[in-house]
């Protein structure tokens, strides 16, 4: 795949991976890789980075007000209040991926994050410690270099796992690093890449 051309009067150069839909030019060109540091936004995509696993992301996108309707606006704390009424409620919820192990999952990681939120650190100040509070820029030519995991992702997850959290492996990890910025995956020739701003 080729990034679009941006010369005079076109549109700029792009990551490969968002073009051809709206949805995800938008989400390319205004969140990925922006550094996030409200901790509530941080959980949302935590949770949507999950219910990614085994699907496109922008399946996910294209659901995300679908995502926040149906778990009561991404409250951590009525999410986590969640019983067997609820999930049986999500199961019929077109809005979302309707996968059991994910709507559970789901409800565990609030209740995670909000155990989570109790300690001395919040959950962001937490995550920006893994990068010493500051995105790391990687500089990748082309999307094959980009990785699904690194070796930060996984101590990450290991990390998330024994506090309780799931639908966090690696990759998903990795995933959710880009989102919210803590790695900036801009190919080098995007117009979103630091060095071209």
């Amino acid at each position: 795949m080729k990034t679009t051309e941006g010369s005079a009067g076109s549109d700029p150069r792009r990551c490969p991976w968002c073009l051809g839909d709206r949805a995800y030019l938008a989400y390319h060109d205004k969140e990925w890789g922006v550094p996030l540091k409200n901790n509530r936004k941080l959980f949302e995509f935590l949770i949507l980075d999950g219910a990614q696993a085994g699907l496109s992301w922008l399946t996910i996108l294209k659901r995300r007000d679908g995502y926040r309707a149906a778990f009561d606006g991404m409250e951590p704390e009525i999410i986590a209040r969640y019983g067997a009424r609820d999930i049986e409620r999500l199961m019929g919820d077109a809005r979302i991926i309707r996968n059991r192990r994910k709507i559970e999952s789901t409800i565990a990681n609030a209740r995670a994050y909000l155990t989570f939120m109790e300690g001395p650190v919040s959950f962001s100040k937490w995550l920006w410690n893994w990068v010493d509070g500051e995105p790391v820029i990687n500089r990748f030519k082309t999307i094959g270099e980009v990785p699904a995991y690194t070796e930060l992702s996984g101590r990450i997850s290991k990390e998330l796992k024994r506090r309780g959290f799931t639908f966090v492996g690696p990759t998903i990890i990795y995933a959710f690093m880009q989102a919210a910025g803590l790695v900036n995956d801009h190919l080098t020739n995007c117009f979103r890449h630091p060095d071209n701003r």
